[in-house]
């Protein structure tokens, strides 16, 4: 591929991301509100969203518990227990996925 098609690729999936990003606010703008329904699926959705993709990301744990599946669940329940405690969605997937890299490596 070209540099030039590269770089419109890069330019044509930047301006799709940022219109996709902006249509909420642009839709809901001034004196507008969102449905009620939309302010239901906005409160039921994020942790649909989570529980989905835990389930993705065990869906692969083996059969022999130890090391593999044991350092997945492992790194399950430090992003859990840290997201729990201090409620920062980076600050737990960070530190799960250093536990996670950690014990792939020691066990």
């Amino acid at each position: 591929m070209s540099t030039g098609r590269f770089l419109l690729v890069i330019l044509v999936t930047f301006a799709c991301t940022f219109f996709l990003r902006a249509l909420p606010f642009l839709a809901f703008s001034g004196e507008k509100s969102m449905p009620p329904w939309l302010e239901k699926l906005s409160h039921a959705l994020p942790p649909a969203i989570m529980a989905v993709l835990v389930v993705y990301c065990l869906k692969s744990v083996p059969d022999e518990w130890y090391p593999g599946g044991l350092c997945q669940l492992l790194a399950v329940a430090v992003t859990a227990l840290v997201h729990k405690w201090k409620h920062n969605t980076f600050l737990s997937i960070i530190l799960g996925t250093a536990v996670y890299m950690l014990l792939i490596r020691t066990l």
